[in-house]
């Protein structure tokens, strides 16, 4: 017999019968998921009147080159992880020179930040490793393609880091110069802890661009993870198959670490409660 309260089924019934949202989020994904795969299986779809052909895979090239190309995601995670941290310290110089009023400062951070946001990546890629050599700067592929998304993330993250630091409140500096901080101290123990968590989320997705932008440098002879595939599909004329291959290792790299930094958004969430 159900429970009732005024001719209403009361909350605890409620819940007893109706299926968590979690669960029913978990059976949606596998579905859609189901669609996408179905999508890749290269059978024929008879919908009414309409046939829709789905696209077939060399699945025993996949078999075989697999290990080889997943043999890339070691490169692709260093070289992200790198460029990510010299971006972060890049982003906060060029935010705080700014940010400075000191006009040579403000100028040279203000040209560095238009020339690298203004100019593609790919372009910046190929212009530091071929024609740093003419100026007697040899570098290797990975040292190259480092300082290439470095300099690119930065100019990008420099914006982020400026708008965190803005948003600490000014009485909270005028605080800290009564205390006799001195405008270093102010900006190591007040400002900057507080806009590194403002800008956590931002900085976070800015990692997860960067590790998926690594595929530019394959241009470069780095036997990144798209580069592998690159070497893995050309040769055998199944470049698509190693692409997809690729693909899917970029998605679950991006979807671990979009993971990771909810988990981290989190905790500093509830630190602060």
């Amino acid at each position: 017999m159900v429970e009732k309260v005024d001719g209403v089924q009361s909350p605890v019934v409620q819940r007893r019968w109706r299926i968590p949202f979690q669960v029913s989020l978990v059976l949606w994904w596998c579905i859609w998921l189901a669609v996408l795969i179905t999508f890749f299986s290269g059978i024929s779809l008879a919908i009414g009147p309409f046939t829709i052909q789905t696209i077939s895979l060399d699945l025993p090239f996949i078999g075989e080159w697999w290990r080889f190309i997943s043999q890339g995601i070691i490169i692709t995670f260093q070289l992200a992880l790198l460029s990510i941290i010299c971006a972060t310290l890049l982003a906060l110089l060029a935010a705080l020179a700014g940010i400075s009023r000191i006009a040579p400062l403000v100028s040279l951070a203000g040209l560095y930040v238009s020339l690298m946001r203004g100019t593609p990546l790919f372009l910046q890629v190929i212009f530091i490793y071929f024609a740093l050599p003419q100026l007697g700067l040899v570098l290797d592929p990975f040292p190259s393609a480092v300082v290439a998304l470095s300099l690119n993330y930065g100019a990008y993250m420099s914006e982020i880091f400026r708008a965190g630091i803005q948003a600490v409140s000014r009485g909270q500096l005028e605080a800290a110069y009564a205390l006799g901080m001195t405008p270093l101290q102010t900006m190591r123990r007040v400002v900057l802890p507080q806009a590194f968590r403002i800008i956590l989320p931002d900085l976070g997705n800015q990692f997860i661009a960067m590790q998926k932008d690594t595929s530019l440098v394959s241009a470069i002879a780095l036997p990144e993870l798209m580069g592998r595939a690159r070497q893995a599909g050309a040769p055998n004329q199944r470049l698509f198959e190693a692409l997809v291959v690729a693909a899917i290792w970029y998605w679950l790299l991006t979807i671990i670490f979009s993971f990771l930094q909810s988990r981290l958004e989190h905790r500093l969430a509830r630190s602060d409660r």
